[in-house]
């Protein structure tokens, strides 16, 4: 653990002794591993709910994070215009170069599937005219709906034993991953499909919920949520949208 490699005392140090001084040093110290500070920031945030818990449970009343900030760095913004988006859809690709654009292009179809969970797709993953899957990051359950445009990229890159080709007698689809990324136009990266998908989506009005169900992020009332069972039409009404705007120039 980072803390253990800061300090070699600390599983004996009292909460007293972690003051804002230690919270500083500790910050410093792990700029050297973590250059991003969002990255940081997750080990100050649990150093912070260990804090919290023990003063719920009366262990102690030490509270460094009243000087101390924990302050998120806003991370860049990873969209396509839709101009930029359409340059990549009507790429005239050589056929060794197409399989790249194509992982791309299925996935902003697929409302910014992950390239993970794109490339680990299996052929009972498809029926009925969507794909169900459970992401890999969340393990959150998705079901999208393949427009023809999906359907005509799967059907020229299908694989055997996975739905798609591209990670196929490989011990991994990083690879597959890392070429998509270095044969896309300059700065884009398969991390672009889901931001651009959801930016054009807020540009057409679609309503906030249902960008939020359709990217699979948690409703605001929890509680709520257990009561309700999601209609995915309007998310297939969403992504159709979506769609018929960045490819066909469509607003209605």
């Amino acid at each position: 653990m980072q803390v253990e490699r800061y300090d070699r005392h600390a599983k004996t140090r009292t909460f007293d002794e972690i003051t804002k001084s230690w919270l500083d040093g500790f910050f410093r110290w792990c700029a050297a591993t973590s250059p991003s500070i969002n990255a940081r920031n997750i080990h100050l945030r649990n150093i912070r709910a260990v804090f919290n818990d023990a003063i719920d449970n009366e262990i102690t009343t030490a509270y460094p994070f009243r000087r101390f900030r924990i302050t998120p760095v806003e991370t860049a913004k990873r969209a396509l215009t839709p101009d930029e988006l359409r340059a990549i859809f009507t790429a005239d690709n050589p056929d060794w170069q197409r399989r790249y654009f194509d992982a791309f292009r299925l996935s902003f179809l697929l409302i910014g599937i992950n390239i993970a969970d794109l490339c680990t797709l299996r052929p009972d993953n498809y029926h009925d005219g969507r794909i169900t899957y459970h992401r890999r990051k969340t393990h959150k359950l998705y079901s999208v709906k393949v427009e023809p445009e999906a359907a005509a990229i799967i059907n020229r890159n299908r694989g055997a034993s996975l739905l798609l080709s591209w990670a196929e007698n490989r011990k991994s689809y990083r690879k597959f991953a890392d070429k998509v990324n270095r044969n896309l136009p300059d700065r884009v990266t398969t991390y672009y499909a889901r931001h651009s998908w959801a930016t054009i989506a807020a540009l057409l009005d679609i309503p906030d919920d249902t960008i939020s169900q359709a990217l699979g992020h948690s409703p605001r009332n929890a509680t709520t949520a257990i009561y309700i069972k999601r209609d995915t039409r309007k998310v297939d009404a969403a992504n159709r949208c979506v769609i018929d705007f960045v490819l066909h120039g469509k607003t209605d």
